[in-house]
């Protein structure tokens, strides 16, 4: 697919896309009138990659642990200092609390959405929630 097309699919700036080949995150193959061309993988890639900017972590770190999403046979740890692992350690840590907590919020929702349809089957009355439930 090209450029535009990857870029609608995932809501990223044709321009980011260009940044992420230049960090070597993603890699676009070239047809012949020059025109890049993204295997249909890329779609899932750069909403990975932009999950994890959206985290805080920088593109250098993204890019060691890209090999890692994909469970390859071969991990490479050629920049894995100290810091690195010390950073991946909180950040792994700050994103189990955030789900936890999402998933906390997302129970109360639901509970909460669970209880007004029983209150209003129970006294005959709806209202809508949405604009989908009309």
């Amino acid at each position: 697919m090209r450029i535009g097309e990857l870029s609608e699919r995932t809501g990223t700036p044709r321009r980011l896309l260009r940044y992420y080949e230049e960090q070597g995150l993603i890699k676009a193959d070239r047809l012949e009138n020059g025109y890049r061309d993204y295997d249909e993988a890329y779609v899932d890639r750069v909403l990975q990659i932009r999950g994890l900017l959206d985290t805080g972590l920088p593109t250098r770190i993204i890019k060691q642990i890209l090999p890692c999403l994909n469970k390859p046979r071969e991990i490479h740890f050629d920049d894995a200092t100290p810091e690195t692992l010390e950073l991946l350690a909180a950040e792994r840590d700050r994103m189990t609390a955030r789900i936890s907590c999402l998933t906390r919020n997302r129970d109360a929702i639901a509970e909460y959405l669970s209880v007004v349809a029983t209150s209003q089957r129970a006294s005959g009355t709806q209202h809508r929630t949405s604009p989908r439930s009309r």
